[in-house]
């Protein structure tokens, strides 16, 4: 076999590392993008922040007072040095947002001040100005060991009861069977399956009132058992609905449970309100989760020109090439292993100003569009697909999609995805077509509007839209009512 050389043209699309790193910026959330930029700044010392994230947190000192050390935005040890280095052209032209260090005040020109704070509104009566730090939050578990130091003194007896307690979930149900907790215990122990009956009944007697129970059933007795002021005939009709009939009553079967408790409306009515005033889930009241908070991309307002977007100056961090590294490059004269860092950091801010701009555009066509929606609210939302706004811009489709994701605008009628803005049509009787956000939004009207003793099947909500010229399934109008998690027309009956 011969072996030949041959030359051949040929084209390809290669992403340069410039490219790919456009892109992965883009498709970050807020979050994801200011950790990607922490581990980029510890990596790369030509690239640094103007903006210290935690520039107004308060810092505390080992005996619990408050440190006064000033701000890196309040301070002017580095500021003047960057304006009157021979880098500082070099250096506004890589800054992103466009601050400089210089313009930042001067400590103690109209700064606030925790000290001070700390000094004025001290009263005469206070023996300590150190702040007050948030107090810890009882768990379940400290609330029932709590109750039973006070009332159980056998030790025996307290080591049964906090054994069922470490048993409980976090509603306060106990879950594992008591037989499978005896049998888990040591034979040499010597304890029986009724001293565990008996801690349980007095784990039972606790605050919350249901904690301990083993099923929902028992949970909603125990709370009515313990009602005050509660009319003997109706407690028993309520206890006998839980412990007999939760599945009637859950269903709403109100015929039903009338013909099996022989009661009038009149009669079940007031066993409905003592259960509903039980708590199904005990426990939740001492969970300790802790609310996810958003922060918002972009803020629409108002303005005479119309509905406006802008860019929330909180969420966009502010670089800028190292000065005293960039005087060295240029001393230089661009020999040295920092080149390269250099250019990486030129990218990143170039890229990072790109990053924010296309999210500001992508924004306000968006709001251009959906007018009707900031003035009218999701009634009167349109449908919008993603190539309606690629072809406006003239971006690529991915493009809106990787800035539609998990990018969060503020408006007047809440906080919301701006992929929410997107939806299906639905055709109309007059050959026009009505957004599924807006369909949503009248099902939900319909629903809250309707009688609750006697309510809106999906057929019903299907037939008055159709009055209203949208032509809408029956199927449809409940994969939407599930989509707003509203129950079907027999839950939402009512006496």
């Amino acid at each position: 076999m011969k072996q030949t050389l041959q030359l051949r043209i040929s084209q390809h699309l290669a992403l340069t590392p410039q490219l790919q790193q456009s892109i992965r910026l883009l498709q970050l959330s807020t979050l994801e993008l200011h950790q990607e930029l922490e581990q980029i700044l510890s990596d790369n010392p030509l690239l640094e922040r103007i903006d210290d994230p935690l520039d107004n947190s308060v810092r505390l000192l080992a005996d619990g007072a408050i440190s006064a050390t000033p701000s890196l935005n309040g301070s002017t040890s580095e500021a003047p040095a960057s304006d009157s280095s021979p880098s500082a052209p070099e250096e506004s032209e890589g800054g992103f947002e466009g601050g400089d260090a210089g313009d930042a005040p001067a400590s103690g020109e109209g700064e606030w001040s925790f000290d001070d704070v700390a000094r004025t509104s001290k009263a005469p009566e206070d023996d300590d100005s150190r702040p007050q730090l948030e107090a810890h939050e009882t768990t379940l578990r400290e609330h029932l060991l709590e109750q039973m130091r006070v009332t159980v003194h056998e030790l025996r007896d307290r080591a049964l009861v906090e054994l069922i307690i470490d048993a409980l979930n976090d509603n306060g149900y106990l879950e594992e069977p008591i037989e499978e907790i005896h049998a888990r215990l040591p034979e040499e122990l010597g304890v029986d399956i009724e001293e565990l009956q008996v801690a349980l009944r007095l784990l039972q007697s606790f605050d919350p009132a249901g904690v301990g129970a083993r099923n929902a059933s028992e949970c909603l007795s125990i709370q009515i058992r313990r009602f005050p002021k509660v009319p003997m005939v109706t407690r028993r009709r309520a206890l006998q609905i839980v412990e007999n009939h939760l599945a009637l009553f859950a269903q709403r079967d109100f015929n039903k449970l009338k013909k099996i408790l022989d009661c009038d409306d009149e009669d079940l009515r007031e066993a409905q309100y003592v259960i509903k005033q039980c708590n199904p889930h005990p426990g939740a009241l001492f969970a300790s989760d802790t609310s996810d908070f958003v922060v918002p991309d972009v803020i629409v307002k108002k303005t005479k020109n119309g509905w406006q977007v802008m860019l929330n100056h909180d969420v966009m961090p502010r670089l800028r090439v190292n000065a005293m590294y960039a005087n060295i490059l240029k001393q230089s004269k661009g020999e040295g292993s920092l080149t390269s860092q250099l250019q990486e950091a030129k990218w990143l801010i170039k890229n990072m100003r790109q990053r924010f701009d296309t999210i500001l555009r992508v924004a306000q066509a968006i709001v251009d569009r959906q007018r009707n929606f900031f003035s009218h609210g999701a009634v009167a939302m349109r449908p919008l697909v993603l190539r309606e706004i690629a072809d406006t811009l003239g971006l690529h489709e991915s493009t809106i999609s990787r800035v539609t994701t998990q990018k969060y605008m503020l408006t007047p009628h809440g906080m919301f995805e701006l992929k929410y803005f997107f939806g299906s049509h639905v055709a109309t009787e007059a050959g026009g077509e009505a957004s599924s956000t807006a369909i949503r939004a009248l099902i939900k009207q319909l629903i809250g509007a309707e009688d609750p003793k006697n309510p809106f099947s999906d057929s019903k909500i299907a037939d008055m839209l159709g009055e209203q010229g949208m032509v809408v399934a029956r199927r449809t109008v409940a994969k939407y009512r599930e989509a707003l998690k509203i129950p079907p027309v027999n839950l939402r009956k009512s006496l």
